[in-house]
């Protein structure tokens, strides 16, 4: 028995290094009530399970009861928006280049998910429209304005597509807006006023002031930031600023335990069944492994 609770021990200590210090848990376990009113974001689309910004993976979201799928949006060399998350096509596609400076006729020639499968050999990069067109009314849509700072106007388009398809409108909410670009946030705040905006952040914001949150709250909805940088004190900062709180990007269920736990609005996952999954076997408390 004592061998048994030494090495319960070191599994605990190992685990707790690993999750990194910022996260901390409850001091108890998840509940059914909590997973159900968890926000659940499938970033890139279910991109765990598919090619990220891809049709099959926004698809695969849609069929794991995400709340919503996150998108990255960029512009043409001849000012089309589409889905893609890095500056160039290289790592995501068979192609080169940087995506400023392709058309959108030689981005639909790239194959977007051999990367990922063969299963998925020759899926394209979808335009913003499309995955509009495709996925409105069947679940939220989290736009990131990807690198706006390189194409100017875009705020400006994506305006446009929407209020081209009436969903520039509150309704239920289920329409994001975010960026890393805070000023481009509250210039999209400004063409698109009804809908709820956000800012993210990254590991260089883990000292954010009460000032700086109060600033992001008079144009920014949601204060989403890197989950390295989560702690109780931020989540109950950030909702005193009148704002929520969705981290990203949780891959692993351990994550998505924890991120419970701080009482955050919702999580941003490559895995949405991490979200929903029942923690029926674990769950995390007090940086230990507790075992049910």
């Amino acid at each position: 028995m004592k061998d048994f609770f030494s090495a319960l021990l070191m599994v605990s200590i190992a685990f707790g290094m690993f999750t990194g210090p910022a996260l901390a848990a409850q001091d108890g376990p998840i509940t059914k009530q909590q997973q159900q009113k968890m926000i659940n974001v499938a970033h890139r689309g279910a991109s765990g399970h598919a090619p990220e910004n891809t049709m099959p993976a926004f698809q695969k979201g849609v069929e794991m009861k995400a709340d919503y799928i996150e998108i990255d949006v960029q512009m043409t060399k001849d000012g089309k928006l589409v889905i893609i998350h890095d500056a160039t096509v290289n790592r995501t596609t068979n192609g080169t280049g940087a995506v400023k400076d392709l058309t959108l006729e030689e981005l639909k020639q790239l194959d977007a998910g051999s990367w990922f499968s063969e299963k998925y050999a020759g899926e394209k990069i979808p335009t913003f429209e499309e995955v509009l067109d495709a996925f409105r009314g069947k679940t939220g849509i989290l736009i990131e304005l990807k690198l706006p700072e390189r194409y100017p106007g875009i705020e400006e388009k994506v305006a446009e597509a929407l209020i081209e398809r009436n969903m520039h409108k509150p309704g239920n909410k289920k329409i994001v807006i975010q960026s890393f670009n805070h000023e481009s946030i509250d210039k999209s705040k400004k063409l698109l006023p009804l809908l709820p905006h956000g800012v993210l952040l990254g590991d260089e914001w883990a000292d954010v002031t009460d000032e700086q949150l109060a600033e992001f709250a008079a144009y920014a909805d949601y204060f989403n930031p890197t989950l390295s940088i989560v702690t109780p004190e931020l989540v109950d900062r950030v909702h005193a600023a009148g704002m929520k709180i969705y981290p990203y990007t949780s891959r692993s269920q351990e994550q998505a335990y924890e991120l419970f736990s701080l009482d955050v609005d919702g999580i941003i996952t490559d895995y949405p069944e991490h979200v929903y999954d029942h923690p029926g076997k674990k769950t995390i408390v007090n940086n230990t492994l507790d075992l049910l």
